[in-house]
This record gives C-alpha cells, structure tokens and sequence, in this order.
C-alpha cells in the first residue's frame, strides 16, 4: 500500500458503518478477482489492505463485531501468506471467493448499509 500514513488518517474520518462498508467492498473485489489467474497481484493487494481497514476498524466496533472482524482478519492473513501457492490453484482460488464473497455479505450486513 502507498503512503500508509496517508491513507490511514483518510479512513478513520470515515463513520464506522462507513469502514464496515469499505471492508466489504474490498472481500467483494477479492471474490470478484480471485478466479481468474491473472489477477493475482491484485488479489494480493487487497488481501493486505483488508488486513490494515480491519486493523483501523477494530477499535470502534462492538464486541460481537470485534470478534468477527479478528477472525477474519487472520484468515486474510494467512491467505496473504499463502497467496503464492493458492494464486496457481483453480480449486482453492475458487474456495477463496467463494468465502471472500460470504465474508462481504456478512460485513455489510453489520455495517447497516444494507
């Protein structure tokens, strides 16, 4: 990510519905691009700035919500980590977006944007 500082003070301006609504976007991209091989640096990026938005959000979130978002936030991290493997396999590709997708749902679903 670029200019981390930068794009951290923007973020947190934002309402907490707001940053919920911002994280689903993000795991919805992940879904969207994760099929397709080629996309993989793409992916790889998001997966990263999820990780920060969820980071950013913790704080503010109710309990249940913190719980969720810290889940998540591990599974993310570890799809990072494992990105170089899981990028040349169609079946685990399409396993991660499919659960990228639930992910989204359920997040916009707890900001109240829905």
């Amino acid at each position: 990510m670029k200019n981390i500082k930068d794009i951290k003070t923007r973020y947190l301006k934002d309402e907490l519905s707001v940053r919920l609504g911002g994280i689903s976007a993000d795991l919805a991209r992940i879904a969207s691009f994760a099929p397709m091989e080629d996309n993989w640096k793409v992916v790889q990026s998001l997966l990263e700035e999820s990780e920060f938005f969820i980071e950013w959000t913790v704080p503010d979130a109710t309990l249940e919500e913190k719980a969720f978002l810290v889940e998540l936030q591990i599974q993310l991290a570890l799809w990072h980590r494992d990105w170089a493997e899981i990028h040349t396999n169609s079946k685990e590709r399409e396993k991660l977006s499919r659960q990228a997708s639930l992910w989204s749902q359920k997040v916009l679903e707890m900001s109240g944007l829905v």
